[in-house]
């Protein structure tokens, strides 16, 4: 079986930077598994998984366009340090939010003053290259119920 729209592809992979930084790998026995066509990795990625076998493995730098998406100056915020939880307060912290619109969104903490502190909204690799190691270890149809939902159950994937 080949991965394709609406299969459960189960992969192990190593993330790396542009100076060859690993910045994220799954580890032996803890595989990632995602549902294929429906925006659960990078679309680079998933476009060059496309059509593979168990057993291949793929190699590829995906482009900040195909991956996170570029930098955008005006993702980066301040607001008054009052509206911040009173917790203890150390950069680098993710905050769940909404934006103007309404949609959820990640935010960091980047920069702590006394009045203000300064949020960045973007994805934390946004504007990098994702240099990715991939082997497909196991593709299968997915249940009706992933479809549904959107993404892939069980070891793996998304626990409900």
């Amino acid at each position: 079986m080949r991965v394709g729209h609406n299969r459960v592809v189960t992969i192990a992979y190593k993330l790396r930077s542009d100076a060859g930084e690993v910045l994220e790998e799954s580890t032996a026995g803890d595989d990632f598994a995602y549902l294929h066509g429906h925006e659960n990795i990078v679309p680079g990625l998933e476009r060059e998984l496309e059509g593979k076998a168990v057993g291949d493995s793929v190699e590829t730098t995906v482009a900040p366009a195909d991956g996170y998406g570029e930098r955008d100056d005006e993702k980066v915020f301040q607001v008054p340090r009052e509206r911040m939880p009173e917790e203890e307060l150390t950069l680098g912290m993710q905050f769940a939010t909404e934006d103007k619109e309404g949609n959820k969104q990640i935010v960091t903490l980047i920069d702590l003053g006394t009045k203000q502190v300064t949020l960045d909204a973007n994805h934390p690799l946004a504007g990098e290259n994702l240099h990715f190691a991939v082997t497909v270890n196991d593709v299968r149809e997915a249940t009706s119920e992933e479809i549904l939902h959107g993404h892939a159950h069980g070891p793996g994937g998304h626990h409900h």
